[in-house]
């Protein structure tokens, strides 16, 4: 089982993909409550198709650009779930992600880490003291 996430907007997107049947799709609205329900989404999902977190092979993610926060909830996760569960995580950019996510775990990719590409650099601001 592949799972491909898209945290990069308020609306996201997962897809389960178990090389077998239809690629299974969701969209949910998280806005702010994506750090307290992304990885119960993803168990709840999995597990409604009869699938647990240890029966993944492989993470696609899109990596950006989008909302800061929202990438680095969602790159934070994948690539836990990656590194303990030791299977491949690719991450991609713009409309064609899932597809170069796809394709990069069919040839046997792995980025080990998948770091956000937010689009631009990071505006970070000084305290005003």
């Amino acid at each position: 089982m592949k799972i491909f996430l898209d945290t990069s907007t308020p609306n996201c997107y997962l897809a389960l993909d178990d090389g077998q049947s239809e690629i299974k799709e969701y969209n949910w609205y998280a806005d702010r409550n994506l750090a307290n329900g992304l990885l119960r989404y993803i168990v709840d999902k999995l597990e409604d198709s009869s699938f647990t977190l240890n029966d993944l092979s492989g993470i696609g993610i899109k990596k950006g650009p989008g909302s800061f926060t929202g990438l680095r909830i969602g790159l934070t996760v994948a690539n836990t779930l990656a590194t303990e569960l030791h299977i491949p995580i690719v991450g991609a950019t713009n409309e064609s992600w899932l597809a170069e996510c796809r394709r990069l775990l069919a040839i046997g990719q792995s980025h080990q880490i998948v770091m956000p590409s937010y689009g631009q650099l990071p505006n970070i601001t000084l305290p005003k003291r």
